[in-house]
């Protein structure tokens, strides 16, 4: 890797930009002492923000650009028009070699479009993906796809297993993370042929993937699994109801705590563990979704995050370089690609 390690933001993306990204990156320097930024925008904008952060003194090079893709652009208009926008020069300075990584809190889909188009895909990978990780009882859990594909195959699903298994791996550094397919049930007859197909598969492969088969929605939370893989359709609705049923939560504790005189002063009594719980699920810690299986490192960050939460998502796109993610994951796809090629053989030569 080179030194030092230099991360390339996005400066104009997000709800709260370019405030939230000035700040992000300043909160998150001090993690990261051998960072270096390339930070793409307004100049005129950016320059007083970034000089009022002392930590980012000398360690901020901008590249001024006055397009900005917004929250509402359809993806083909950005990657028609944004050649020259804030999003795309970001994505391109990693193409480039300028760069390690890039971190943008703007336009979903325009990103994954941008970075696909500009950055490629990994030999033996048909489709990216969206990872992010989650709380659960046992710590973390990675789950992937979160709504970049709407339909897979088996053989998505398979790659998506080995993407996923490598990001825990090297990112999370746990040395032999498990997998499980999301399923209507544990049982091998549920589900649809393309699950029970990608299991089969997944069982059969000569990789060293600790697969536990399938697993249902509650699993989710119970981390009955470090890395859980699905379509993007059913990731994505699965993400939004874990947002909806948090925010849920949240708005039937403060009706609780806010009831009467009674519950005020209850609400004194219980701040501590109370204030535990906030600080166990607060999303900015989880904040940093990642496109899997493109050559380079592209990270999104919440849109309506605040510096505190893309800091974290700076954090999750810096230990990813750090630990030479693209590298292995090439490797393990490798792998992959000889091993389905000589199981493909083998099924000819038997029949």
């Amino acid at each position: 890797m080179k030194e030092p390690l230099v991360i390339s933001l996005d400066g104009m993306g997000g709800d709260g930009a370019p405030e939230i990204v000035v700040k992000g990156a300043a909160i998150a320097s001090t993690r990261l002492p051998e960072a270096a930024f390339l930070l793409f925008g307004d100049e005129a904008t950016l320059t007083p923000l970034v000089q009022a952060e002392s930590a980012l003194r000398g360690r901020v090079e901008i590249r001024h650009t006055d397009v900005v893709i917004g929250s509402s652009d359809k993806p083909s208009v950005a990657l028609r028009k944004g050649k020259k926008s804030s999003m795309r020069l970001a994505i391109d300075a990693v193409r480039d070699g300028e760069a390690h990584c890039v971190v943008s809190a703007g336009n979903t889909g325009a990103l994954m479009v941008m970075s696909v188009f500009s950055l490629r895909t990994l030999d033996g990978i048909d489709r990216p993906a969206i990872a992010s990780i989650f709380p659960s009882m046992h710590g973390t859990t990675c789950m992937l796809d979160l709504g970049a594909n709407v339909e897979c195959d088996s053989d998505n699903l398979v790659q998506f297993a080995v993407m996923g298994e490598v990001f825990v791996r090297t990112v999370l550094n746990k040395k032999c993370p498990t997998v499980g397919l999301l399923n209507v049930g544990v049982e091998e007859l549920k589900g649809r042929d393309e699950v029970k197909q990608a299991a089969a598969k997944l069982r059969d492969l000569d990789l060293p993937i600790d697969f536990k088969g399938f697993v249902e929605g509650d699993d989710i939370g119970k981390g009955t699994v470090d890395v859980i893989v699905t379509d993007g359709y059913t990731g994505n609705i699965a993400l939004k109801t874990m947002e909806g049923t948090a925010k849920l939560i949240t708005s039937f504790l403060k009706d609780s705590f806010t009831a009467n005189l009674f519950t005020k002063l209850s609400y004194f009594i219980a701040m501590h563990p109370l204030n535990m719980l906030r600080r166990r699920v607060d999303p900015r810690l989880y904040n940093g979704a990642v496109f899997l299986g493109l050559n380079g490192i592209a990270v999104k960050s919440h849109g309506g995050t605040d510096g505190f939460g893309f800091s974290h998502a700076i954090g999750v796109a810096a230990d990813m370089a750090k630990n030479d993610f693209i590298n292995r994951m090439r490797d393990d796809i490798e792998s992959l690609s000889i091993d389905t090629h000589n199981s493909n053989n083998e099924k000819v030569v038997t029949t």
